[in-house]
């Protein structure tokens, strides 16, 4: 199989240096090097199969030099798998929108200094690229320019210009380190384009086939993926995905809501990552799956979520899920964590989180079981 591509999207695998992933595939975040209250071997034990880091932030903490002083960030972080980095365009964005004193964006690409930091940050397409393979990654992401899906036609139009211009910056940079390194092609991580155009079907098709003709490994769903109600843009990622050939693998990038991620699946994207479904662990809210899970139909409750801080637990001595094999569930009762929570003990964050990275294993282990039924 050809490095990177996938015989369907929703049921392939992908090899990398580190590895091979499973198709579809959900990934926490790591953002910092770390997914919170927990080490490596709580995430192979989970049986996570690979972890999204982000540039913006590790630039910044703990830094480059420190990385490679420590090198890179498997050896780092202990996890041997893959990882995946995001680029930092969004972080950027959300930094600069949120006050214009923080950062601007211009054609040649973002600047930016965070509120408790006394120096500037430089984010280019050339030096996202540069930190990225610095750091031992195995999907790349270029830098894009990010928007929100009710930002005004200008605006769409200008990220949808900056992408283009960053992705073929990036792919050129790309390919000269590639060349410097000398890496042979099964040695070689991936890249992959984001595409861009807010809520636009003209603007998304746009930025596909731009990024389509200067050629990239995989692509990304760019942008925030829900509306002003916090509902998911059906519509525009499905358009999105018919825009790429289906043996492109596609990352939709910061969604991770199981019924999301049921959805998206069936609509041919592979790849998910997002920090709910452990910052929901460490407000003890737990996920767990209804006695009898057939298709995954909308019309079918085949999850729902325990509220470990609720008094109700506070005598019940089963576990969370009777239908879970993980660390938490195998050895101990919801009572008990009940307890761990209300004393606030770090014991917690790491079972309850140990217990929902299973849950999503488990969501999409049984995905592929499905979609697998059904190719046969």
């Amino acid at each position: 199989m050809e490095h990177g591509l996938v015989k369907q999207p929703q049921y392939g695998s992908m090899h990398l240096p580190n590895g091979t992933i499973e198709l579809p595939v959900f990934m926490p975040d790591a953002t910092l090097g770390v997914v919170r209250a927990t080490d490596a071997s709580d995430l192979r034990n989970s049986r996570i199969q690979a972890l999204v880091m982000n540039t913006f932030h590790l630039m910044q903490r703990p830094g480059t030099s420190t990385i490679q002083a420590l090198g890179g960030l498997h050896t780092m972080s202990g996890w041997t798998g893959p990882i995946i980095t995001d680029s930092g365009g969004f972080q950027a964005y959300s930094l600069i929108q949120q006050n214009a004193k923080f950062g601007s964006l211009s054609s040649d690409g973002i600047t930016f200094k965070p509120e408790s930091s006394d120096r500037k940050f430089q984010l280019t397409p050339e030096k996202a690229i540069q930190l990225q393979m610095s750091y031992g990654s195995d999907i790349i992401m270029c830098l894009d320019y990010c928007t929100h899906v009710d930002a005004p036609a200008e605006i769409q139009e200008d990220a949808v210009k900056h992408t283009i211009a960053w992705a073929r910056r990036s792919k050129k940079e790309f390919e000269h380190l590639l060349k410097q390194k000398k890496l042979a092609e099964d040695k070689r991580p991936l890249l992959f384009g984001v595409i861009q155009g807010g809520g636009s079907e003209e603007l998304r098709k746009r930025c596909a086939e731009a990024l389509l003709e200067i050629g990239f490994d995989g692509f990304g769903y760019g942008g925030w993926p829900l509306d002003k109600h916090g509902k998911l843009l059906t519509d525009i990622i499905t358009y999105t995905r018919e825009l790429i050939p289906a043996q492109y693998q596609m990352h939709a990038l910061g969604v991770g809501h199981p019924n999301s991620i049921v959805e998206l699946t069936r609509l041919g994207y592979g790849i998910f990552d997002c920090a709910m479904p452990t910052r929901d662990a460490r407000h003890a809210r737990l996920y767990t799956f209804s006695d009898a899970v057939s298709s995954f139909a909308p019309s079918e409750k085949w999850f729902s979520y325990s509220y470990l801080n609720d008094d109700k637990y506070i005598k019940n001595d089963r576990p969370v899920s009777t239908h879970c094999d993980c660390l938490c569930c195998s050895n101990y009762s919801a009572g008990y964590l009940h307890h761990l929570f209300k004393i606030n003990d770090t014991l917690f964050f790491r079972l309850a989180t140990i217990h929902n990275l299973r849950f999503m294993t488990m969501l999409t282990e049984r995905l592929r079981e499905l979609y697998y039924a059904q190719d046969r």
